[in-house]
């Protein structure tokens, strides 16, 4: 997953029926070729490699997509819990020279953050009634 690089950023995505993690995704898909200059980048779900495929094709993704189906990776990050469910975020992780590898950052998704850029001009948009009903 690393290639080359020293880092890998994953983005841990709910999977395809999460709108939020669409949007997300939608957003990555035209700045990832710019982060994967500094880091490798994967998004990471719970989807079926073949759900991930044709949904990624359906919505242009170009960055490379893993399935965390069946395993317990999405769980053992902290971003799935019986008891809440699937959390989108994103870890970071390194490579040292030994081969070792750490997660040296995390983060978790949330309407209004930094990681999307659509959020902020949302904001913009004064708030009527017929924009609360869409």
């Amino acid at each position: 997953m690393f290639g080359e690089n020293e880092y890998l950023i994953v983005v841990h995505n709910m999977g395809k029926a999460c709108s939020y993690c669409t949007l997300w995704a939608d957003g990555f898909s035209g700045v990832s070729y710019y982060i994967e200059k500094k880091a490798a980048f994967v998004l990471v779900s719970p989807d079926t490699p073949e759900v991930q495929k044709e949904f990624a094709e359906s919505r242009g993704w170009k960055f490379k997509m893993y399935s965390g189906a069946g395993s317990s990776f999405i769980s053992d990050m902290g971003y799935y819990t019986e008891a809440d469910g699937y959390w989108p975020g994103c870890s970071v992780f390194q490579k040292k020279s030994d081969d070792s590898i750490r997660r040296v950052a995390k983060d978790y998704f949330g309407p209004g953050d930094f990681y999307s850029a659509p959020w902020h001009f949302f904001d913009l948009i004064p708030e009527t009634k017929e924009t609360k009903e869409q």
